[in-house]
């Protein structure tokens, strides 16, 4: 008691039973902890219990003074007396008071990225699950740390309002990426853990592929939930579909394909529900199969698919070059119906846009089925229902439309679900998490979801696309900005991974910086295109200076962002978001006027140069005449009232890669026009975009490994 009285006494802010059980409580687990080699305690003498000394294991108890600011993966300060050399192997360290005041300070060395994350224990899933208002039958587990969410819930939860929805997009990028996923953890982690809102973050499932290639990752990146497994059957066994069929269309009769299709069982012959439909879409009111006529069975049975024309591809979730040209069909069986194909990796297969659209497994099976595989010799689209093969998809996919539950280093809530691509697709996390975690977090809560790339591309499609399907108004956009970028858009040299930076980006620089501004200026204008508030969120790196820190953050703010805000979320978790919290709190208080960019009934060309001329900045489109006739042709078959999503590299507002800042005068060349049916868009080709990424000189996977004895994983990050 008269340590206690004492502690209060020098300390009256301090709660002293309160920072002693905690404190005792973290030494005991430290002491069970076997990565731990030694704990390092300096306390003022009023608190130096016998319950506090008596807490540290022996063998772990060091001698010595120092200070940690253990806040992320980057430690920021230490203390130490100069006498003391055994403080330096200790792995923690705690001091209580203003002793360490006047000692030199030495720099304490970064942890990797999984080092931390391996340092905590995460919460069991169902008490996660518990804590944000799951009930046990909405729940599908998955190893104690991640689960499926049952869509159920939106049923029990549909009165509930909606809570505050925040996008997070950013400038456009280097090729090193400036940290729109961290900058969402980062937030998240300030609402829940520090502001003790309710808030979830929502992000894509990245693929597996970059992996083992130049990428690198983290655990979730490797199988999860199987969802990307999902889809790679899924898309695949729809191109075994294609190739049987021609084969057998071409090589059998239509008596004999007619038998076969819709075969005797037991002396009875019917059409199965998914043949019923395709007699309806052909005009053919008949249930009976022994009724049609000879013109109306071959009509059924013949899909009549060109091989030339078939738009489906075979997908991996690997980095393989050698697959993007291949030729099927070689073997003698095949009785040589063999034609040229590709590989995509599987995240660019249409099935994952689907996923991430889909409000509903009603909605993703019509959508499975309204996907087009290729054109016939009469040029009519043929699809996935002609196929007979949607039932199939859904089946395969019944568990993937489930969003997976997850959880921050602090233990706040993450949705891990869909991760289409940003070019060729919309690049958004799925619709069906968002509206979960909006029902989850209430009328007061946040949900924080991010788009890939760019603005000009992710928030863009965001808008356009998603929003049109989910029937969702965003409150906020988060704009991460990087001292590192602008300089690249203010005239810096190029920077690429794995090269070390050039001395511009590690040195003070204002006029690079004021003129890479430009491009942050341009990407507030097109978020204000679409009547949404931005808060602006500085991503901090350990060689940005203060003088240009304020100098972005003045620059964003005269612009019209609400607020820009430095984040230290890297080097100090959640609390080095607190202010972009706040921040973001304030502007969700705003008035939006959220409005889309284009009405859907305008023409397809015109919809596309309006995202050119407001968003990209070009002066005008240039139709390539294969472009032309493609759009014709999708205004014939009555696709012409679907968004655009562009194609388009994401390294600069223009085609050209190598533009930066904000480029102007130059004219958008459209070289082809190709369309996502069942997920909902058409998709213009900018330059040419590769679907099949290809593996490095010396790909990441000459560092990964398994200890079989601890079956922990090294060579991640």
């Amino acid at each position: 008691r008269e340590d206690l009285a004492s502690l209060h006494e020098q300390h009256p802010g301090i709660q002293p039973v309160l920072a002693i059980v905690q404190l005792v409580e973290e030494l005991l687990r430290l002491n069970g902890d076997p990565g731990v080699h030694g704990v390092f305690l300096h306390l003022p003498p009023s608190s130096l219990s016998s319950r506090v000394l008596n807490s540290i294991q022996p063998e772990k108890d060091v001698d010595g003074c120092v200070l940690v600011s253990f806040c992320g993966p980057c430690v920021e300060w230490a203390y130490w007396w100069s006498g003391s050399t055994q403080v330096m192997q200790a792995d923690v360290a705690v001091l209580v008071g203003d002793a360490h005041r006047g000692l030199p300070p030495i720099s304490i060395p970064a942890f990797a990225d999984i080092e931390i994350s391996r340092s905590q224990t995460p919460k069991a899933i169902d008490q996660l699950a518990q804590e944000i208002g799951l009930l046990p039958e909405e729940l599908e587990a998955y190893g104690r740390t991640k689960a499926k969410v049952r869509l159920s819930l939106l049923d029990r939860l549909k009165e509930q309002p909606d809570g505050k929805y925040v996008l997070v997009a950013g400038i456009t990028p280097t090729p090193l990426g400036e940290g729109k996923s961290t900058v969402t953890i980062g937030l998240v982690q300030a609402l829940s853990a520090h502001l003790k809102l309710n808030s979830v973050a929502c992000l894509r499932q990245p693929s597996q592929g970059p992996t083992f290639g130049v990428k690198g990752t983290l655990y979730f990146n490797l199988h999860l939930t199987g969802d990307i497994h999902a889809i790679t059957a899924a898309n695949n066994l729809v191109a075994a579909a294609i190739d049987a069929r021609i084969l057998h269309e071409s090589t059998q009769s239509d008596k004999a394909l007619y038998n076969r299709l819709v075969p005797s069982v037991n002396g009875m012959r019917r059409f199965s529900p998914i043949q019923l439909a395709r007699l309806h879409r052909l005009g053919i009111s008949k249930s009976d199969p022994g009724a049609l006529t000879p013109e109306e069975a071959k009509t059924f049975v013949r899909l009549d698919l060109d091989p030339e024309k078939v738009t489906w591809q075979r997908v991996i979730d690997t980095n393989d070059r050698f697959l993007r040209k291949i030729t099927v069909g070689q073997a003698n069986t095949e009785k040589g119906h063999s034609r040229q194909t590709q590989f995509d990796i599987a995240v660019a297969s249409e099935i994952m846009a689907i996923l991430a659209l889909s409000d509903g497994l009603a909605d993703m099976k019509q959508r499975l089925g309204r996907m087009v595989v290729g054109s016939s010799r009469s040029g009519q689209p043929v699809t996935a229902d002609d196929l007979g093969v949607t039932g199939a998809l859904a089946v395969l996919m019944k568990d993937a439309i489930k969003p997976t539950l997850m959880q921050t280093l602090e233990g706040t809530p993450v949705f891990v679900h869909a991760g289409p691509f940003a070019n060729i697709a919309h690049g958004n996390s799925s619709v069906l998490a968002d509206k979960l975690a909006l029902k989850l977090v209430g009328e007061d809560g946040y949900v924080v979801t991010e788009a890939g790339f760019g603005a000009d591309i992710g928030m863009e499609k965001f808008f356009n696309i998603k929003c049109r399907a989910s029937g969702l108004k965003p409150n906020v956009v988060v704009l991460v900005a990087t001292v590192r970028a602008l300089k690249m858009h203010g005239g810096g040299p190029n920077v690429s991974a794995g090269a070390p930076l050039p001395k511009e980006y590690i040195m003070e620089n204002l006029k690079l910086v004021a003129d890479g501004c430009s491009n942050l200026k341009k990407q507030i204008q097109i978020a204000h295109l679409f009547g949404v508030p931005v808060v602006v969120a500085l991503n901090v790196f350990q060689t940005d200076t203060q003088a240009e820190i304020d100098l972005v953050c003045r620059i964003a703010e005269k612009t019209g962002a609400t607020a820009a805000v430095p984040c230290h979320h890297w080097s100090r978790g959640g609390r080095g978001s607190v202010d972009l919290a706040h921040a973001v709190k304030e502007a969700a208080r705003q008035k939006n006027n959220f409005q889309f960019l284009y009405d859907l009934q305008m023409p397809i060309h015109e919809k596309i140069r309006t995202i050119a001329q407001k968003v990209y900045g070009a002066e005008d489109i240039d139709l390539s005449p294969e472009a032309q006739a493609k759009i014709e042709y999708y205004t014939q078959q009555g696709y012409n009232t679907l968004p655009i999503c562009m194609a388009k590299t994401h390294l600069s507002l223009s085609h050209m890669p190598e533009k930066k800042g904000v480029p102007t005068g130059f004219v958008l060349p459209i070289r082809d026009v190709r369309a996502s049916i069942g997920a909902g868009f058409i998709y213009p080709l900018v330059g040419s975009m590769s679907t099949m990424p290809g593996l490095p000189t010396r790909p990441c996977f000459y560092d990964i490994d398994l200890d079989p004895v601890t079956e922990e994983i090294t060579g991640l990050f």
